[in-house]
């Protein structure tokens, strides 16, 4: 400091204010660059506090010629620890979308315009995509900020004015500019179906032909289905000539599933079929598929010629009459809305503000942002306050108070930024006059929100969500509500209750416990159980419960007379079961076979009799129906049914009432088992996924995987099947259950191998990393490779949480009272689900706003018509009783 006009002022103040010029600051600066390598983590594209990007203002964002951080002006330099801290230089990214020039799109074309004949966006023959009628006008400088977020320099920088600038800055800025940077490999901007050639049937040389006379016409006038006397859509079965419709589209639109059903009904030895109307004189153009199994696709049939012969079809002179399955889904792809998968025929109004903002999908992460939404957009006040705007600006969560170098995994700032940016509209663009309609600043970069960063934080260690593939939203969303809850016992310091103590866990909101009443067969003694707390209700349907409707209601002859005759030949009665049905069979009476009594002589089995119950009722209900069963070939499959779900919910019947007057109890000091407790094996993450794709619950997939080992997928299958009817097997486990290591010991064994053949860290290091990992070498491995950079720090914070985990953490958390009231709710939000299982297809969220439903589709938010209420997988109640009081903890 010096003294400058009567005050102490720092040096770079003095010569701004001496006349020294910016450059001059700039070069004073210089030594603190850096020169960002392939390998160093570059954010260039976002700012890591808020949404901001190089798109969505005039100042776009600046990236830290040092620690290769980007932020807005006034956040880079938040939690600095160096109060004295002199500016530091950044490069300004500034980027804008500019509508080409039509002459040069014009000269792009190199032709007339022609129809896409590929299933792909971006790629030759493929649609256009949006960017490509769009063309990028970037603009960068080097700018100095000081710690109070102003600028104190700010010089342009391109390629005529580099050389002004010191060497290293120069290369410090061109290193970052050019860096692919943090979010690039998750962008995908192209996709194709046909990515592969059609492999060769390996059914096709030693295809069973049936001699049984029959000729296929030559005129394509006497071909029809003759399952359904469909004309259009038709398949010739290449073994018995059987001509049958070809399968359902996605949208439900398509063939009749003629030729399928005929190859399951005649024991699927017939796998090989062609599409009548594709056939050429070239025959390898010709549209084949095998129904086999191991095939389930196209495939090409070298002998295709001589098998058609066999039926009358001579290939010579043969013209093609109909499109191929490939023609038919670009064409699908083309003109159909991806929105009328819900609500079809319904015309959306699109709505954007607070509360009210899409998100971008990141290729297959609609289950992240329709949970994100549930929990984020405002539906849940408490949540709103904990991690929405404070004050001004969306940057002013207390919980964004982290250094910028930090602040990417840090998942409180990131699930911050994520609550600010929904509930606060800023980014919210122009809302266009309809969905299916919208203009062109859909596709704008500046008014997209691409939720990376959250996405990276919460799923970084899983081995599902980690990657780009579609996940279940239900084991998402608990998994979430875990990784939450670890944080916010991590981050006691960040988050204070009302009256300066440690807040309540987001889970807390969610958490009820179940009471189990068994009765003894052999001497009527009851005994009492109460489950741990959990999160998510999961709801069995009861399909001997299902009603068909009424075919002569007034309903349903008014909308078979607005359907034509084909859609009503092909439409059917999809059986409904009530909620209550739903709610009666999870708390029925069930019969428990030789269940072990410890008041019993000789500890001896008897049957029992149980009923589930709840414990309390939390403010916020989260409701799981399992619409997903395994079939006959071990695949899971969809079950059809539609869930009568009431809006106004009351559960008061399945309150736990407790011992009653009278009742003979089971002596306390028996019914614990005093056998020396045995270390429960780790149950394997993927092997636990791999089950849950199956359909079935977490616990119940939990409690196959304990019992078999932890790992074994195949035989855990097989507990499934012998105890999926167990009146436990949906509960949740005990405590310390064996999910998880809880011992604070690791194998050394593990350790030192790891040690001896990573040959860069210390035991101490690895020692850490083993037991997060709960004795996973090869997650451990992957730990400290991706901490690598901050090691140390990460290795702290592991033990921070720890420490906070053992004076507040579980114990602390089970030790708080359950929140309870009246048992009746209100149905605010549900995810619904399109696909044959919850691990492909699409999720789709509608939430209760201003006591109107709005879907959220991903980017596209509109006011719903129609509900999709019976069809959800996911249901979110609120209890009455809690309108209009938040909880103050939050």
């Amino acid at each position: 400091e010096v003294l400058y006009a009567g005050e102490k002022t720092k040096w770079w103040k003095t010569l701004l204010s001496s006349g020294w010029v910016t450059m001059d600051l700039i070069t004073k600066l210089a030594s603190g660059c850096r020169v960002a390598t392939a390998h160093d983590v570059v954010i260039n594209s976002e700012c890591v506090f808020t949404f901001h990007t190089p798109y969505t203002t005039e100042r776009g964002i600046v990236v830290n010629l040092s620690s290769f951080v980007g932020s807005t002006d006034e956040l880079a330099f938040t939690c600095c620890e160096d109060v004295a801290t002199d500016p530091k230089l950044f490069v300004r990214i500034v980027k804008k979308r500019v509508e080409k020039d039509a002459s040069a799109m014009d000269t792009e074309k190199q032709g007339p315009e022609t129809e896409p004949s590929k299933i792909g966006v971006g790629v030759e023959g493929g649609f256009q995509a949006e960017q490509d009628k769009y063309e990028t006008s970037s603009s960068y400088s080097i700018v100095a900020i000081d710690k109070d977020g102003a600028v104190v320099a700010d010089l342009p920088y391109s390629d005529t004015t580099k050389n002004e600038f010191p060497m290293n800055v120069a290369q410090s800025a061109d290193s970052i500019i050019h860096h692919a940077g943090l979010s690039v490999k998750q962008d995908l901007t192209a996709w194709e179906l046909d990515d592969e050639p059609k492999p060769v049937s390996n059914y096709a040389e030693s295809l069973p032909f049936e001699d049984n006379g029959i000729k296929v016409s030559p005129n394509p006038s006497d071909w029809k289905c003759e399952k359904s006397g469909a004309t259009d859509n038709l398949w010739l079965n290449l073994s018995d000539g059987f001509i049958g419709g070809g399968r359902k589209n996605w949208d439900g639109s398509g063939g009749s599933n003629g030729a399928l059903d005929h190859f399951v009904e005649t024991g699927e030895k017939y796998p090989l079929v062609v599409k009548l109307g594709t056939i050429t004189e070239d025959v390898s153009t010709a549209d084949c598929y095998s129904y086999a199994k191991d095939e389930d696709g196209p495939v090409k049939i070298p002998n295709l010629k001589e098998l058609l012969e066999k039926r009358g079809i001579m290939v010579a002179g043969l013209q093609k009459t109909v499109k191929s399955t490939a023609e038919l889904e670009v064409e699908l792809n083309a003109t159909y809305a991806f929105d009328a998968i819900v609500e079809k025929g319904s015309h959306l109004v699109p709505v954007a503000g607070p509360g009210l903002q899409g998100l971008q999908n990141l290729g297959n992460s609609c289950y992240m942002n329709s949970v994100a939404q549930l929990l984020f957009s405002g539906t849940m006040p408490e949540l709103s306050s904990r991690y929405g705007p404070t004050g001004d600006g969306i940057g002013s969560n207390p919980l964004l108070q982290i250094s910028p170098q930090k602040a990417s995994d840090d998942l409180l700032c990131q699930a911050s930024k994520l609550a600010s940016a929904l509930t606060s509209g800023v980014f919210c663009g122009p809302v266009p006059d309809s969905i299916e309609m919208s203009d062109s600043s859909a596709n704008d970069p500046k008014y997209r929100l691409a939720p990376r960063m959250f996405k990276h934080c919460v799923g970084h260690d899983h081995v599902d969500f980690r990657t780009g593939q579609q996940q279940d939203a239900a084991q998402y969303l608990q998994y979430l509500l875990e990784k939450l809850d670890r944080a916010e016992l991590g981050g006691v310091d960040r988050l204070k209750g009302k009256d300066g103590s440690p807040a309540l866990v987001t889970s807390h909101l969610f958490s009820y416990k179940t009471e189990t009443r068994l009765v003894c067969e052999a001497d009527g003694m009851v005994k009492y159980k109460e489950s741990p707390p959990e999160t998510m209700l999961s709801l069995r349907i009861p399909m001997s419960k299902a009603t068909l409707p009424d075919s002569d209601s007034p309903d349903i002859k008014r909308q078979k007379s607005e359907e034509t005759s084909d859609e009503n030949k092909e439409k059917k009665q999809v059986p409904t079961v009530s909620f209550g049905a739903c709610i009666d069979a999870w708390s029925a009476i069930t019969c428990v076979d030789d269940y072990r009594w410890k008041h019993l002589p000789n500890n001896s089995v008897s049957n029992a009799t149980s009923k589930l119950s709840l414990v309390n009722f939390p403010r916020y209900l989260l409701v799981q129906m399992q619409r997903y069963e395994i079939g006959d070939d071990w695949q899971p499959k969809k079950i059809e049914v539609k869930i009568d779900v009431p809006e106004q919910l009351s559960l008061e019947k399945i309150k736990a009432s407790g011992p009653q007057d009278g009742e003979k109890l089971v002596p306390e000091d028996t019914d614990e088992d005093s056998s020396p407790a045995v270390a429960s094996p780790t149950v394997d993450e993927g092997a636990l996924s791999q089950l849950m794709d199956m359909g079935f619950t977490i616990n119940g997939c939990k409690r196959a995987l304990l019992a078999v080992g932890g790992s074994n997928v195949e035989a855990a299958m097989a507990w499934v099947f012998e105890h999926n009817m167990d009146p436990d097997f949906n509960d949740p486990l005990p405590e310390g259950g064996g999910v998880s290591s809880t011992s604070s010991d690791v194998d050394e064994g593990v350790v030192m191998s790891l040690v001896e053949n990573l040959g860069c860290f210390t035991p101490d290091q690895v020692r850490a990393a083993v037991k997060h990992c709960g004795g996973a070498a090869d997650r451990a491995a992957d730990w400290l490779f991706s901490h690598m950079d901050d090691l140390d720090g990460a290795i702290a914070a592991l033990e921070n949480s720890a420490a906070a985990s053992a004076s507040g953490g579980p114990d602390a958390k089970s030790a708080v009272p359950l929140e309870d009231g009246e048992g009746k709710y209100t149905l605010v939000g549900l995810i619904s689900h399109i696909g044959k299982n919850t691990g492909s297809g699409h999720y789709v969220a509608h939430l209760k706003k201003d006591e109107k439903w709005v879907i959220y589709n991903d980017e596209k938010v509109a006011l719903s018509q129609d509900p999709p209420i019976q069809h959800a997988y996911m249901y979110l109640f609120r209890r009455n009783d809690t309108l209009g009081s938040p909880h103050l903890d939050y």
